[in-house]
């Protein structure tokens, strides 16, 4: 049995009530199938890797950071009985820190890489007057990364370590990841008002 895309939906909107959240993961989703393309990878499972990633992460919170129990272990053990395949599975448990879980394959280190990386994307986009990512540029990321005080859900370290554990600059990650998903702006609630 094969996780498809449509079942990985139906299980992010049955997990996942915060349109906020399920725009995060649409985010991740994209900027996974983009890191597969240049990598030469399968977009669709990378993809599925991406939507799938935090989709348990409000009816299983892990305020307390078990590397097993909660957010991730408990939506893996979800995604491996419904037949998600097993490097899919470490790249999700891989993503939070946390679990201890090495990130050995390319999947999983694309994965850690732009996970808090198109949050914080996002998080740029909305307060500037365009609401848009189309007048972001790298340099303002870098600069608003810089300020603690905003986004401060966003793990600075994770951002620069995902980064480096890919062996890519931060610069070229970020322009990279703008240009994947500026065409899909409306996705991610982006854009002037319609």
């Amino acid at each position: 049995m094969t996780l498809t895309r449509p079942d990985a939906l139906a299980l992010v909107h049955e997990y996942t009530a915060s349109e906020a959240l399920r725009r995060h993961m649409y985010a991740v989703e994209l900027a996974m199938r983009a890191m597969a393309t240049r990598a030469g990878e399968d977009p669709d499972r990378w993809g599925l890797a991406g939507l799938l990633h935090d989709f348990d992460y409000e009816r299983f919170p892990n305020a307390a950071r078990s590397p097993t129990e909660e957010h991730p272990g408990e939506g893996v053990r979800i995604l491996r009985a419904r037949g998600l395949d097993e490097e899919t599975c470490q790249a999700i448990l891989g993503h939070a820190a946390y679990t201890g879980v090495p990130r050995t394959s390319a999947m999983a280190r694309a994965l850690f890489a732009v996970d808090e990386l198109a949050g914080f994307l996002v998080a740029c986009a909305l307060v500037r007057p365009s609401r848009s990512l189309a007048d972001l540029e790298p340099r303002s990321v870098l600069k608003k990364l810089k300020d603690k005080a905003f986004a401060r859900g966003v793990s600075r370290e994770d951002v620069y370590l995902g980064a480096e554990e890919l062996g890519v600059p931060l610069e070229e990650l970020v322009a990279f990841l703008l240009e994947a998903l500026r065409p899909h702006e409306r996705v991610l609630g982006l854009g002037p008002a319609a």
